[in-house]
């Protein structure tokens, strides 16, 4: 086993995909709670900033791992996944809890050296996570479940930043809203958006093997319509959590959803959608990040 293999394992570059808005609600919190006598482009760089990132890390890693242990079976009965490490035999399932093991390590690590309310919240983005390859068995509802998981990855970044001022505090007072809800709602439904049409790669291998997938169960024209519709409606979210006077965001964000919506649109027209529509979607994550790095923090709390 190599570091490629491993790579390749847990999808790292679907970590990439969600590490934008983990860095976001990092950003907003550092800007809200922490004081630091300094402003400018990265004045909110602090060794928290490291310790989120491995917790982010070994929780996209752990849920990753686990999901496919629990799908092994289901991949290898579609040609798409057959190739998959796991259900390919290319990797053992000892090796597999190894790897979930050795990520749960980092995940608890990380957030003990952020605070106790990071530490005691650690099983949560998983165990949410963990109902996603079950739910689908189930219902359509997964992409939205989905959406659910990767909408924590802003949040729960927000609220390690915020309980080391406010403690459970950051919770329970609600003070995450408006401040992260909007951008968390808008990052669950963007996913909701993408995975909505990630599934059309299935569709026939998800009703074949009793997968409730949206396209499975609804079809092209219904999943076409309620994608844009989805887009509209993470736009709008953006749109009100806009977290800064300037327009940075708020322009990024409108610009982000009409690509989104054109690779959509266009489906017919590219000639890999699901390529063009991975890159549209983890390139609007890193637009929308470097708009929140050109606001100006507002102290809150010295």
């Amino acid at each position: 086993m190599d570091v490629k293999q491993i790579l390749t394992f847990i999808k790292i570059e679907h970590t990439l995909f969600s590490l934008p808005f983990v860095l976001i609600g990092y950003i907003l919190a550092h800007n809200e709670f922490v004081s630091t006598g300094s402003a400018g482009l990265f004045s909110w760089v602090a060794i928290d900033l490291a310790w989120i990132l491995l917790a982010a890390i070994g929780a996209r890693g752990l849920a990753m791992g686990l999901n496919r242990i629990i799908d092994h079976k289901v991949d290898a009965e579609n040609p798409r996944t057959a190739g998959r490490h796991l259900a390919s035999g290319s990797m053992s399932m000892k090796t597999a809890w190894i790897l979930c093991g050795v990520f749960l390590v980092m995940l608890l690590i990380s957030a003990a050296l952020l605070n106790q309310v990071a530490l005691m919240m650690a099983w949560l983005p998983v165990a949410v996570f963990v109902v996603y390859p079950y739910l689908k068995r189930y219902t359509w509802l997964c992409h939205f479940w989905l959406g659910l998981c990767l909408g924590l990855a802003p949040a729960g970044a927000w609220v390690a930043v915020a309980a080391d001022s406010m403690g459970w505090a950051a919770i329970t007072d609600g003070q995450w809203y408006p401040s992260v809800f909007f951008i968390a709602l808008g990052v669950a439904l963007w996913i909701a958006a993408f995975d909505l049409n990630y599934a059309r790669m299935d569709v026939e291998s998800d009703r074949a093997n009793g997968i409730h997938s949206f396209p499975a169960r609804f079809g092209e024209a219904t999943t076409t319509r309620t994608s844009i519709q989805l887009s509209l409606a993470w736009f709008a979210c953006f749109a009100i959590s806009n977290p800064m006077d300037e327009a940075y965001f708020l322009i990024a964000a409108g610009i982000m959803s009409v690509v989104n919506i054109v690779v959509i649109l266009r489906l017919e027209r590219w000639g890999d959608f699901q390529t063009t529509l991975f890159r549209a979607s983890m390139i609007t994550g890193w637009v929308l990040l470097a708009a929140v790095m050109l606001m100006d923090p507002v102290q809150t709390i010295a």
